[in-house]
């Protein structure tokens, strides 16, 4: 008897708490209907619809203006001072001038009111990428450069007394290694010793893009300073080419004779091809133009 009253009371908590859910759940139904997922009339559905909207107007506006054609934009038209202008049209474009009778006509063109220089260029056919192919070397000018050169000198102190005496504007060296550490290039070439070379490789990153680093090429590393500054002081120039493989050098002022102008040019054209690089192939002179101070430049015939 106990055992079946025990099982009839179980059955009845069952009922309860299975009517106590239904009654729980039958109360919750309205809050879940709160929670449920926003409608498409919900303010937020609208405000992306909303920019939905404004997106794709802006991309049609934008495919329309793609569409519509660009106003076409005027050649450009060089314009030139009247004195340049004058000029180039006294130059043949498609001549080429022997030297003589291009450094005259250089010299009657120019209208500048200083004593300019004359300055020669000359395109070769190498690679300048090509370690093989670079041209760097150095000539005396026959009747100089016309201008004043500064030299610097590191040496010991028997060759920059010697350095000094031949002429050097500089010899000092510690006091010229502390200027060029700080920027400052008081000198336009640079001569040094073999045995001084060491001290200058921490500032060849500041001396090497002005093209002041001392190199055996082009004779600025030398055991005799003080002939080297003879011969810079007479009018040697470097000649090398930069990275369009184009040779510049300045071979006189306008105030020269043109056949010390000629011959100039001429011992910068013999240095230039004497030191043919053995890598290069082909035509080694390309061309060679010669140019005034605010001048148009003439074509010379190297042939």
């Amino acid at each position: 008897m106990a055992k079946a009253k025990e099982t009839e009371e179980k059955k009845v908590a069952t009922e309860e708490v299975e009517q106590a859910a239904v009654v729980e759940e039958t109360t919750e139904q309205p809050n879940a209907d709160k929670t449920t997922k926003a409608g498409k009339h919900s303010a937020k559905a609208q405000k992306e619809q909303a920019e939905a909207e404004a997106k794709e107007a802006r991309k049609e506006a934008k495919a329309e203006a793609d569409e519509t054609p660009k106003p076409k934009a005027k050649p450009h038209v060089k314009r030139y001072a009247k004195n340049y202008k004058a000029a180039r049209e006294a130059i043949d474009r498609e001549k080429a001038y022997e030297l003589k009778e291009a450094i005259e006509l250089i010299q009657k063109i120019s209208k500048i009111k200083f004593d300019g220089s004359i300055e020669l260029h000359v395109r070769l056919g190498i690679d300048p990428r090509q370690s093989d192919q670079i041209v760097r070397t150095s000539t005396v000018l026959p009747a100089g450069t016309g201008k004043t050169v500064r030299v610097a000198v590191i040496a010991n102190d028997k060759a920059a007394a010697a350095a000094k005496e031949a002429g050097a504007d500089l010899v000092d060296a510690e006091k010229i290694l502390a200027d060029v550490a700080k920027g400052k290039f008081d000198f336009d070439t640079l001569l040094a010793t073999p045995d001084q070379m060491a001290n200058l490789g921490k500032h060849a990153k500041a001396l090497g893009p002005k093209g002041l680093m001392p190199s055996p090429k082009s004779g600025t590393v030398t055991a005799d300073p003080a002939a080297a500054i003879a011969e810079i002081k007479k009018g040697r120039v470097e000649l090398k080419n930069d990275a369009n493989a184009i040779v510049h050098t300045v071979i006189g002022k306008q105030s020269f004779k043109a056949d010390d102008l000629v011959s100039n040019a001429q011992a910068a054209l013999d240095a230039i091809t004497k030191a043919k690089p053995s890598g290069a192939k082909g035509t080694y002179i390309v061309s060679v133009f010669i140019a005034g101070a605010m001048t148009p430049a003439v074509r010379l015939n190297h042939k």
